[in-house]
């Protein structure tokens, strides 16, 4: 009797183990899970706390004092080294760099977020021609081609050619429209660059 008893209760372990046992691995998952969910909630209530306190230092402003201490574009200005260059070396002009300055009303230079729209003309060509190309550049990748120097602090495009423009002989004209996210201003320039 004993033995079967022995028996009996050895099986009965060995169910309720082996039932543990597949249980034990979601067990841990479960554990991991909450931990990075627990990490993840204290990085929120982080952030929430930190925008909360923003909130509160801009609502104490006036509206007229907010707007007057931040840049406000008045123009954009294509430097005088915006031109046709040769990228590699092989005598032909196949690549176009463009230096934009955004300019404030104080005449300073800033680096504005926005998007930049480029338009390449050769205004000698006939109607439907005349465009040889056109490139439109994100905030995102624009803020990346931000350029300070001791001597010159612009942003700097660079869009290839290709054979876009073959046997140079004429002017071609260059249009940039900048479109300033924090105001909404949309501002042009063009410029003429010679062969």
């Amino acid at each position: 009797m004993r033995t079967v008893t022995f028996f009996l209760v050895g099986c009965l372990l060995a169910v309720v183990i082996g039932c543990q046992a597949p249980y034990a691995e979601e067990i841990r998952a479960l554990k991991r899970d909450k931990k990075q969910l627990q990490t993840q909630l204290n990085k929120s209530e982080s952030e929430i706390e930190q925008f909360k306190k923003q909130a509160q230092v801009l609502s104490g402003l006036k509206p007229q004092v907010r707007l007057e201490n931040l840049y406000n574009l008045q123009k954009i200005k294509l430097t005088r080294y915006t031109g046709l260059y040769d990228k590699n070396k092989d005598g032909k002009k196949d690549q176009l760099i463009v230096y934009l300055q955004p300019i404030d009303q104080e005449n300073d230079i800033v680096k504005a977020s926005g998007t930049v729209d480029v338009e390449l003309w050769d205004l000698n060509k006939k109607d439907g021609q005349a465009m040889l190309g056109q490139w439109h550049v994100e905030p995102g990748e624009l803020k990346k081609l931000w350029s300070a120097t001791m001597l010159i602090i612009n942003y700097r495009l660079a869009f290839d050619l290709a054979d876009k423009i073959e046997g140079l002989k004429d002017p071609l004209t260059v249009k940039v429209t900048f479109t300033d996210y924090l105001t909404g201003k949309v501002l042009q320039e063009q410029k003429i660059i010679k062969p």
